[in-house]
């Protein structure tokens, strides 16, 4: 089998805390990377999800922005609720 080099570019503190990782399971760089190529491949893609975190989309930012300004300048009020409410609401 022919075997090929692969040069990638990763941050110094970030390769090192998963090599510490590899090193944890037993692997090498070398053989983790051929593990994920390989998972690529029987996957037919990343072998896991790739998505965004919804929190932090301009919707939502744009909204949280909205609530701290009103809270800020008073156009809505923190619910504050005893400890009995709350215990009322739960029973209900």
């Amino acid at each position: 089998m022919k075997m090929a080099n692969v040069n990638v570019r990763v941050d110094d503190s970030l390769k090192q805390e998963a090599e510490h990782i590899f090193a944890e399971l037993g692997l090498s760089m070398s053989a983790a990377t051929n593990i994920f190529y390989k998972q690529v491949v029987r996957c037919g893609g990343i072998p896991f999800d790739l998505r965004i975190d919804p929190f932090y989309s301009a919707e939502n930012q744009a909204h949280l922005q909205k609530v701290i300004h009103d809270y800020e300048t008073e156009k809505s009020k923190p619910v504050v609720k005893t400890m009995k409410e709350l215990e009322n609401m739960a029973n209900e």
